[in-house]
């Protein structure tokens, strides 16, 4: 009785109240041969505007790539992405934020709606894509079909982190709790950037 109590508490007041886990990606022998010579930055996507966004445009570069939402508890983490992504960019680090509503309906619905919150909030600068679905099946985006497949893991909720080298394979994966200022993805970033650009 004592725990229910706890939990309707915890959702009466924004807490998080779902592990911030990751999942188990399908990883069927037909995504494994779909993907398996495939690259993050050979996948189109569209930008949170609906305009055309080639993840071409950043080869080359070190990607972080975030499911976000605007009413999670995680939201605050922005703060975070928005600092590493000023203080690495120009040694090649790009911060790429995906919305998503697949966890607690926590993403809102009109592109321009999470435009305004992201800007005025967080003042974020960094790249955002097209809502999309991060959940395995039929509607699910092939950025994180692809990622999925290569490492094994979904996000299990909000603001789960893929990190990306310079060749566009992905390098590591942290689930929601890790935050963007955590020793051990500063680290991976920075050894990641230190790798030298492919020709």
């Amino acid at each position: 009785m004592i725990h229910r109590l706890a939990l309707a508490a915890a959702v009466m007041l924004g807490g998080i109240v779902m592990p911030a886990c990751a999942q188990d990606a399908p990883r069927s022998p037909e995504l494994v041969e779909k993907w398996k010579d495939a690259s993050l930055f050979e996948i189109d996507a569209k930008t949170l505007e609906g305009e055309d966004a080639k993840l071409a445009q950043h080869k080359g570069k070190v990607v972080l790539l975030v499911n976000v939402a605007s009413r999670c508890g995680y939201t605050p983490q922005y703060e975070g992405l928005q600092s590493l992504f000023e203080k690495y960019k120009d040694r090649g680090l790009v911060v790429i934020g995906v919305p998503s509503g697949d966890f607690g309906g926590q993403e809102l619905a009109d592109a321009k709606a999470i435009r305004e919150f992201c800007t005025s909030r967080y003042e974020v600068t960094f790249p955002m894509l097209a809502k999309s679905k991060v959940k395995a099946g039929a509607e699910q985006s092939p950025i994180f079909e692809f990622l999925g497949t290569r490492t094994g893991k979904l996000p299990g909720w909000n603001f789960s982190k893929y990190l990306v080298g310079r060749d566009g394979q992905p390098i590591a994966f942290w689930s929601s709790g890790t935050k963007p200022n955590s020793k051990e993805l500063v680290t991976a970033v920075e050894k990641a950037l230190a790798v030298t650009p492919p020709a």
